[in-house]
């Protein structure tokens, strides 16, 4: 099945399956509708440089490939995890030492 306006470049997003020439993610769209319980039209007056229809196909390919989205969003979120054990933000460190 094809999706329009749907498509994975691996030099884009990450390789993450994205609404073409809009760089914003089927997960993230699929997020703001699943978890923030946005309407389709509230996502589209979020991101006013999308159409309706471009959300429409999001939504669709999102929900004929869940299980795939869902996990590349639980390995993007491990790594993110180790990164910041790995390198821990200079701001929280100096605000730790003047709050000592």
């Amino acid at each position: 099945m094809t999706y329009p306006y749907v498509i994975s470049d691996p030099l884009i997003c990450a390789g993450q399956p994205h609404v073409q020439g809009a760089r914003i993610t089927v997960q993230r769209i699929a997020l703001e509708v699943e978890q923030l319980g946005m309407t389709p039209d509230e996502v589209l007056a979020a991101h006013p440089h999308l159409t309706l229809a471009q959300v429409h196909a999001a939504l669709a390919y999102f929900y004929d490939h869940r299980q795939e989205i869902e996990r590349n969003a639980e390995e993007l979120d491990a790594i993110e995890q180790e990164l910041r054990a790995r390198f821990p933000s200079r701001v929280q460190q100096l605000l730790s030492t003047r709050s000592s």
